[in-house]
């Protein structure tokens, strides 16, 4: 046991640099230490630039940010995540995702330079070392975020803990997930505190406005999550609590005396934090035309131009973005998946039908006619955000170095019909058959297999916006505070007339409706009442499409217990509407005047590449095999899903007693049990 002991230093420090690879290939050599290699300002910026990559970026060979919100209502793939299914998902001895790696080594830099800038030992500007500093402290605090979605209560860590078993079991103590959040808002106001002031433009360097942004995020996170999980065994204090189990833990204390009270702590943080930004840069978000430029010569859309370019410096509300460079070697695959289906994730049908008209309405309840019988209906007298976003088959991706010579092995110059067949690639296929646009070039010489520049957008100061309206409006109850950020929303996202005052969509929204398409409808398993609240969450979903916060607030909002009663069956295209007789389903006839010339297989046996149609007439890309198929009822859940599973050989290497992984100053989380391939058991 003294060998696999050593297994516990995965909390404990390491000498060398972070094991990733550097966001602005600046690296200190790998063969000075810290204490020695910190002399000057240069040297501590090459130390901070080497954790950029905990930040989200869009690595390559795949959809980048843009594919993040795969495996919930908005998008899915071919096929659905355990998480979404009985005994699938089990306890293990070990979880990749409980790595401390990140950190531990951010801890030992920040440790080692705050020590030697403390003793005069680091030369250059103050104001510089201090900035990197600063972002230190942000990168940590990032870092803790993740974990703190993944876990709730967590161990807290400000600095880098000695390779010693004994003190490492000592301090393997999950400390309630609300202390989490505010070790986590107080490190980030030390970095605001000690970054330089940003003017309004984006930068690929962390300022205090991404700081602030960041902090509003995680202080609604964690407000909402006390708010709706309140008598739950998944915050502190509530019944069944397994923190409570634990003699450090034993009496605790809300610092504000209730899970109510520190519910709202959190969201009056996220409320002034963001609408410091919201203010700043409200007046300067781009405006969406409703139009996708075809040619050259057509206008730009200064909306959809966030997007899709190498250089985000010029676009004021991106608060940090991620710049990629041949020259560097810094390369992602953005470009090609774009045009190439999306990397196999499509946008659900639930996820389109939540947009609004152009009136403001819903699409059950409008002056205009909704038909789903084909994509350009779809996208007609739509949310301007949706009519630019879904793709049409004929549409132009390409217009810029379209010739043949210029354009890269894999560019798309006219967009094809769906290939919803699975036989095929399925990385390159269209798995509900709604494909979308967002971070699509128009340069058929930047979309070379493997060798995007892309840029990545981090954050953006339009969150702030949603963020606000949020938590402004849970403390509050009233709309009057919110609506100029609200309606500001509305404009730049290409609204009009009486369609940018949210109270026409609050007047004509149906719950019951609703909850058909939106699993943000719903908080504990029941459909929310209050239809403003509603339709800010509706706001923020069809604002942040596919910017990778679906799930984060999906789980905050408690927003999947309903699953468990009624599984959710994901669909796609109306394949089969009209009795067949549609224009997607000629698509997929080989003479599109012959509708007995359907050319895909869908009996439902193991041979089928499509579902049938006797389950719906709308595509479902989990279904096509009904033979052998762990999600042919749909897509369920269980309570504990909403939290990860502890790595069970973390809690015996960490017990007096081996054979008893209870006895650990670890815990498990709520309905997990502590032995390994195990299912959930609630």
């Amino acid at each position: 046991m003294k060998l696999y002991k050593s297994l516990i230093a995965a909390l404990a420090l390491t000498a060398g640099m972070a094991s990733c690879t550097d966001w602005l290939e600046q690296e200190p050599p790998s063969y000075l230490t810290p204490e020695s290699y910190f002399t000057d300002a240069t040297q501590v910026q090459a130390a901070v630039d080497w954790f950029y990559t905990v930040m989200v970026t869009h690595g390559n060979w795949s959809y980048g940010v843009y594919g993040n919100d795969n495996e919930t209502d908005n998008q899915a793939d071919w096929n659905p995540d355990n998480k979404y299914g009985t005994g699938l998902w089990q306890t293990s001895l070990t979880n990749g995702n409980w790595n401390w790696n990140n950190i531990r080594n951010i801890n030992y830099q920040l440790r080692t330079i705050v020590d030697k800038n403390n003793a005069g030992s680091i030369s250059g500007s103050q104001a510089a070392i201090n900035q990197y500093i600063g972002e230190l402290y942000f990168l940590r605090s990032y870092c803790y975020f993740d974990m703190l979605q993944k876990w709730g209560d967590l161990p807290i860590y400000s600095w880098a803990l000695n390779n010693d078993e004994q003190e490492l079991i000592a301090l393997s103590v999950r400390k309630p997930r609300n202390e989490v959040a505010r070790f986590i808002i107080n490190s980030l106001d030390s970095a605001i505190t000690l970054m330089q002031p940003q003017g309004t433009y984006a930068t690929t360097r962390i300022g205090p406005d991404a700081v602030k942004l960041f902090k509003s995020r995680v202080a609604l996170y964690e407000g909402t999550f006390l708010k709706y999980f309140a008598g739950t065994p998944f915050v502190p204090n509530g019944p069944g609590w397994p923190g409570a189990e634990k003699d450090y833990n034993a009496g605790y204390q809300y610092p504000t005396g209730s899970v109510e009270a520190e519910s709202d702590y959190f969201l009056q943080v996220a409320a002034d934090a963001s609408k410091e930004i919201a203010d700043k840069y409200m007046g300067s978000l781009r405006i969406n035309t409703g139009v996708v430029p075809q040619s050259a010569t057509d206008p730009s859309n200064p909306y959809l131009g966030i997007w899709g370019t190498e250089d985000m410096s010029g676009v004021s509300e991106v608060l940090l973005w991620r710049q990629y460079s041949r020259s560097l070697g810094q390369l992602n695959d953005v470009e090609v998946v774009v045009n190439k289906s999306n990397y196999g994730i499509g946008l659900t049908r639930g996820f389109v039908e939540n947009y609004l008209m152009k009136d403001g309405r819903p699409i059950y309840d409008s002056q205009y006619e909704y038909n789903d019988t084909s994509l350009a209906l779809v996208r007609k007298d739509r949310d301007p955000r949706l009519t630019v976003f879904l793709k049409e088959p004929g549409q132009v991706n390409l217009f810029i170095n379209d010739d043949d010579a210029n354009i890269g092995d894999h560019g798309v110059k006219i967009e094809p019909v769906p290939t919803i067949d699975r036989r095929g690639d399925a990385e390159n296929g269209y798995p509900t058959g709604y494909a979308i646009r967002k971070g699509g070039t128009f340069d058929g010489a930047l979309t070379d297999n493997g060798a995007s520049t892309n840029a990545c957008e981090v954050f953006r100061a339009t969150e702030a916006l949603l963020n606000y309206m949020e938590a402004e409006y849970l403390l509050s109850g009233s709309i009057d505070n919110i609506l100029p950020y609200w309606r500001a929303v509305r404009t730049a996202a290409g609204f009009t007339g009486d369609a940018v005052n949210p109270q026409v969509t609050i007047d004509h929204t149906d719950m019951a409706q609703e909850g058909k398409c939106d699993w943000g409808a719903y908080s504990g398993g029941q459909l929310l009442s209050d239809k403003t609240l509603y339709n800010i969450r509706r706001e923020r979903r069809c604002e942040l499409i596919a910017e990778g916060l679906r799930w984060m607030d999906l789980q905050r909002w408690r927003a999947l217990d309903q699953l468990i009663a009624n599984p959710v069956h994901i669909e796609g295209i109306h394949l089969y509407a009209n009795g067949n007789d549609n224009p997607m389903y000629r698509w997929y006839c080989t003479d599109p005047t012959d509708l007995s010339t359907f050319s895909i297989v869908n009996d439902g046996s193991t041979s089928a590449n499509i579902s049938s149609p006797d389950l719906s007439e709308y595509l479902r890309p989990h279904e096509y095999n009904t033979v052998q198929n762990d999600f042919l009822g749909g897509l369920t859940w269980h309570m504990a899903h909403y939290l990860q599973p502890m790595p069970i050989r973390q809690m015996i290497l960490t017990a007096s007693d081996y054979a008893t992984p209870e006895l650990s100053p670890l815990y498990q989380n709520p309905y997990w049990p502590t032995t390994a391939d195990q299912p959930a058991e609630q």
